[in-house]
């Protein structure tokens, strides 16, 4: 994780003066926890988590809000301040500030999308199929959740067939006992949920 950190702190600034850096993947793929521990080893670079951009109405319809809230400021070198939700009020918060650091770690499902890829500097997509995925997801939010993933899992869906992220993706990452495997991004275009395998995979570490 280091080692990755200290390449993204290499990398050409890809929006303004930030480095910004996507962690797309399936719901309960772990983007969250990867986010999170590659933030750590940036020296505490910020994060934001997609799930304060989209809400209940818009699971995926908020590119505007994005681009309105965080991605213009940030070009512009400026403190971006987005409304987080909170999906609980089904109501958005006040707002809250994101400084144009060095290094931004975007995570989400979605945060490849076709619109933020121009300003990437690196897409990373967490390898786990869909259906394990979910199956983590679901264990992890509970039967009071059942209602919401499966009108989740039927919008997820129809994202990632329209706008698939992990074709596009830099650097695929698999979750092992020992941490994380790195490994560089689908030398092809594959489907969005087409398994890795030692024939068609990718074949260098990143």
């Amino acid at each position: 994780m280091h080692d990755l950190a200290a390449r993204l702190r290499g990398l050409p600034p890809s929006l303004g003066p930030v480095r910004l850096i996507g962690v797309d993947g399936h719901a309960g793929s772990g983007k969250s926890t990867f986010a999170g521990r590659l933030a750590a080893a940036l020296g505490g670079a910020p994060v934001l988590h997609l799930d304060d951009i989209a809400s209940h109405e818009q699971l995926f319809a908020w590119t505007d809000r994005l681009m309105t809230q965080v991605i213009e400021p940030l070009g512009r070198g400026e403190t971006a301040r987005y409304a987080p939700y909170d999906w609980t009020a089904r109501a958005f918060d006040p707002p809250r500030p994101l400084p144009p650091a060095p290094v931004v770690v975007i995570e989400g499902v979605g945060a490849g999308r076709r619109a933020l890829r121009p300003h990437l500097a690196l897409l990373v997509w967490m390898e786990l199929p869909r259906e394990q995925s979910w199956a983590r997801g679901r264990l992890r939010d509970g039967d009071e959740q059942r209602e919401f993933w499966d009108g989740w899992v039927r919008a997820e869906h129809a994202h990632f067939a329209t706008d698939p992220s992990r074709p596009r993706a830099d650097l695929l990452v698999r979750q092992t006992p020992e941490g994380y495997e790195m490994l560089a991004g689908p030398p092809t275009t594959p489907g969005p949920d087409q398994e890795v395998t030692h024939r068609d995979g990718p074949s260098a570490m990143w």
